[in-house]
């Protein structure tokens, strides 16, 4: 969901360092055929890994599967008022690495405990799309529903990162829900279209083309699960999105913001969401006494 944008300010950062020290035309990068198609196999390695977690005994969220002493130290941690987070990666079939041609999967995964609320506390809130805008500010600038079908939501989010340089996009997503009972949820969301927007909320605004911009987001996919136990709601958010590869010979500074930006952001995300969530049963208690 609001995932989105977690990743924005590395590759702002790097497009504004190679605006420097290179030719103009390395800023504007296309999308390859070659690269969607990477990026498409590896989103169904992860949704293979999330069928089967799934469908296991006693164990709904993924920080379930962790190690039985991990397990137990992430949800004290989490009980206590802190956010899980870690950074994944998944293999194909044959256990082999997927590559990406010139093109990064950015792949994390965080959990929030909301203590007092409900699971249907907790998917209200993700499904008030309208209201996303006033949530997740100042990243998402306007949210807004376009369709729904039963559990079926199609959305539209415009996003705005500022870091070196102001970036702005406009986003749709195909978002569906699944519930499994009265305690647990979960979700899968795709992105349909994802357009870099010039000179954003002026008289002349216009949209790069799709695929053929700076490269600042390109694709993503993310899945969330609701859990509602030990007094609470557990809320967990995976996400996958597809950047531009890093120009050569930058690494040494670019990749730290590379796989710094994308935990910072996601971190935040939880954060409202948790707050959001506290604010919805707080009311309802509120109107029960």
């Amino acid at each position: 969901m609001l995932y989105l944008v977690l990743h924005l300010r590395a590759p702002a950062l790097a497009i504004a360092v190679v605006a420097v020290f290179a030719p103009p035309d390395v800023v504007s990068v296309e999308l390859r055929p070659a690269t969607a198609a990477a990026f498409a196999r590896y989103v169904q390695a992860v949704q293979a890994r999330i069928d089967g977690e799934l469908k296991r005994p006693g164990a709904f969220l993924y920080l379930e599967g962790l190690p039985a002493s991990r397990r137990k130290e992430v949800e004290e941690s989490l009980q206590r008022g802190g956010i899980y987070i870690e950074r994944l990666s998944t293999l194909d079939a044959q256990s082999q690495r997927i590559e990406i041609p010139d093109g990064l999967a950015h792949h994390w995964i965080g959990a929030v405990f909301v203590p007092g609320a409900t699971v249907s506390e907790a998917v209200a809130l993700a499904e008030d799309y309208d209201h996303h805008q006033d949530y997740y500010r100042p990243e998402v600038l306007r949210s807004r529903l376009i369709g729904l079908d039963g559990n079926h939501f199609k959305i539209y989010y415009r996003l705005r990162k500022r870091k070196v340089i102001t970036v702005t996009l406009n986003t749709l997503h195909d978002v569906q829900y699944f519930r499994v009972d009265d305690r647990h949820w979960h979700s899968r969301s795709v992105s349909l279209r994802i357009a870099e927007v010039e000179d954003a909320e002026k008289p002349d605004e216009r949209e790069k083309p799709v695929g053929d911009d700076d490269g600042f987001l390109w694709r993503l996919d993310s899945w969330w699960r609701y859990e509602e136990k030990d007094g609470g709601v557990y809320v967990e958010s995976e996400a996958v999105s597809l950047t531009r590869d890093v120009p050569a010979g930058l690494g040494w500074l670019i990749g730290p913001f590379v796989t710094s930006i994308p935990r910072e952001s996601l971190q935040m995300t939880l954060e409202n969401t948790r707050s959001a969530i506290h604010a919805r049963a707080a009311a309802r208690r509120k109107v029960k006494n």
